[in-house]
């Protein structure tokens, strides 16, 4: 792993299959399946699949689409590529949530945490949470030093969960949250466990919103789509 996070985009996008999905034959949608996903694969180094339904009801599936942050025009291309592979199906599916952001080193800590994601590890946790989140304007109108303060009980909570792992995505000024938060965990009573912990800090006081939030069940991309043949 390397001591610094490198620049990465991640895009996560919520489908919910359309009624004239459902009028596809069984070979219909399999054929969909595979065109489909092998457009998504080709617009980004990484890509997962992940079920959503029935954990909620706006979606059926989500979409995570990882890569590298080489040049600056590697984000216009990477939305040109998604839209490709996409608009064909428009009257399939629908997309109901797109996040995106990008990675960069914590200003909080001097290092790399063990505990953070990698967008491009060839294994998933079974399980991915993830919401957009925004701080208040005091926050950010206060002393670096107490700042850092907060941030060091947060990050002190955080390590006694050694098995959940984070991935922050900084979204400012390119959509209407400032961060998306994501983790991956093996048990969600337990990560439920943190966040409840994390309610009690003294910087949860300066969020000004952390809704909504996606729960999501990791299976191999052919997998999950599968779910819905």
């Amino acid at each position: 792993m390397p001591e610094e996070t490198p620049k990465t985009l991640s895009h996560f996008a919520l489908f919910a299959f359309k009624d004239a999905y459902w009028s596809l034959s069984t070979d219909e949608r399999a054929k969909f399946h595979r065109n489909w996903l092998t457009g998504l694969q080709a617009a980004a180094q990484k890509v997962d699949v992940y079920q959503v339904f029935p954990a909620e009801d706006r979606a059926d599936i989500l979409v995570w689409s990882a890569l590298p942050m080489i040049e600056n025009c590697d984000t216009a291309t990477f939305f040109e590529r998604f839209a490709r592979a996409t608009n064909p199906y428009r009257g399939y599916v629908q997309i109901t949530t797109s996040l995106w952001g990008y990675t960069r080193p914590s200003q909080y800590t001097r290092t790399r945490s063990m505990q953070e994601i990698d967008p491009f590890a060839e294994e998933r946790k079974p399980y991915l949470v993830m919401y957009p989140f925004v701080k208040t304007t005091d926050w950010y109108l206060m002393g670096r030093e107490a700042r850092q303060g907060m941030m060091n009980e947060h990050i002190r909570i955080g390590k006694q969960y050694e098995d959940i792992t984070q991935l922050l995505l900084y979204s400012f000024g390119v959509q209407d949250q400032e961060f998306i938060v994501v983790y991956e965990t093996d048990d969600l009573p337990h990560f439920s466990d943190l966040v409840n912990e994390l309610r009690s800090v003294d910087g949860r006081r300066y969020t000004l919103r952390d809704t909504p939030l996606h729960t999501a069940i990791y299976h191999p991309a052919e997998e999950t789509l599968a779910l819905w043949r």
